[in-house]
Formats: structure tokens, C-alpha cells, sequence
């Protein structure tokens, strides 16, 4: 669909690099869309994430649980909607954020690597909106989940380096492009586009650098029909 204000689907997985979404990632994901004239709607898997952490210490807290939805709405101010009910039908645009929860709620590539599992309304939003030619924006780890789903289509993303989780997703079929921090992958034939983020970033100003030129890029797909 086309119109004066782009909407972007923002998948979030709950709030904190540990046992979510990356907060930093996040909210400059969304100010980025704002200020250029997009409207971003928030998407979340209305479950419990993988686990809670304690995010002073780093270490996962035993015995307790919280819903991804309801953590995800502190970062998006209470405007998050289900990942269930999301429309690849009226939405213009996808960015995942990164965050480990990208890599455990969403899919399972922490433990898996590239026989992970993505989840099953994710992957199919993911699949529905390539099938559309439209946009798709991954951040940080988060190019891991589009490697599940497109790989097999040979679609060229960053990790950052060449080893590690990169050497993971280029198990999928993924064509791994090294990037620097403030550097994007543009994959041209499947519009989608990539960054590393707070793989390698030392600061927010650095994350910054990199997921601006993504918001950026992502719009302009947006504005040339495919």
C-alpha cells in the first residue's frame, strides 16, 4: 500500500538487551521514522519471553516470567499491538530491532544458530511483506531472523564481521556483507537492509549512526514502488 505517511511495522520483543529488545536500538528506530514523516506501529508477541534478567548484573532472575506485549509497551507507550494480528496488508514497511530477545523470543538462534526456528507469525509477516516487495529493516542481530526465512533466496545482510553468528547465518543461504558500525547492507533485489548496531557500536551515537541511514534507505524503498 502507498501513502503521504509510510507505516512501519517496529517488531519488539519485550524491554532490555538482555531478555528483550535493545532499548537504545528501539526508540531510535521509532525517532528516526517520526522524524521523517513515517508512522510507526509496534508489534509484539502477546507470550512470555525466554527469560527475565536482572540488567544491572546481566543474569537471568529464577522464577519469574513477563509477558513480551506488556514489556514492549513501556518502550512504545502502550501503542503496541499483537504480532498475531499484524497485516502485511497495511503495513508499507518491517524494521526488527536487535537485543539478545531478537535472538531467543523471536527466533531461537542463540541455541540453534542456523537450524533455529523462527517464530511462526514473524516468519510469515516476514515472508508476506518480501512476497509484496516491500521493505524490510534488520538491526543489530536481528538480520539472524531474515536469514531464517529468506536465506534460501541468497538475501545479503550484515552481522558486522564474517565469523561467529555471521558464519551462523551464512548457513542459511544469507550472503554475510562485513560492515562497519556506522555502515548499511542495501540488498537492492530484496529491498531489505542492515545494520550492525550494537554489535559493534561502542555508544548510542554510534547505533545511531548506522540505524539512521537504515530508517532512511527503508523509507526510500518505500517511496519506489518494486
Amino acid at each position: 500500500m502507498e501513502s503521504a505517511s509510510p507505516r512501519v511495522g517496529v517488531v519488539l520483543c519485550g524491554c532490555g538487551r538482555f531478555d528483550g529488545s535493545e532499548i537504545h536500538e528501539s526508540v531510535l528506530t521509532l525517532l528516526n521514522l517520526v522524524e521523517a514523516g513515517a508512522t510507526p506501529v509496534c508489534l509484539a508477541p502477546d507470550e512470555e519471553q525466554w527469560a527475565v534478567c536482572d540488567h544491572f548484573s546481566g543474569e537471568a532472575r529464577e522464577g519469574e516470567s513477563r509477558n513480551m506485549l506488556q514489556e514492549s509497551a513501556r518502550i512504545a507507550r502502550g501503542e503496541v499491538q499483537t504480532l498475531a494480528s499484524a497485516n502485511a496488508g497495511e503495513l508499507d514497511a518491517l524494521i526488527l530491532p536487535g537485543g539478545s530477545g531478537a535472538a531467543k523470543n523471536l527466533c531461537d538462534f542463540a541455541a540453534a544458530g542456523a537450524e533455529a526456528k523462527v517464530h511462526p507469525d514473524l516468519a510469515e509477516l516476514i515472508r508476506q511483506m518480501h512476497a509484496a516487495g516491500k521493505p524490510i529493516g534488520a538491526i543489530c542481530i536481528a538480520p539472524a531472523i531474515v536469514a531464517l526465512v529468506l536465506g534460501d533466496q541468497g538475501v545479503s545482510l550484515t552481522l558486522g564481521g564474517t565469523d561467529g553468528a555471521a558464519e551462523q547465518a551464512a548457513q542459511t543461504g544469507a550472503k554475510m556483507i562485513p560492515s562497519r558500525v556506522d555502515q548499511i547492507v542495501v540488498d537492492e533485489v530484496h529491498r531489505v537492509v542492515s545494520t550492525p548496531a550494537y554489535i559493534l557500536a561502542q555508544n548510542i551515537a554510534e547505533t545511531q549512526a548506522g540505524i539512521r541511514k537504515l530508517v532512511a534507505q527503508v523509507l526510500a524503498f518505500c517511496a519506489v514502488p518494486s
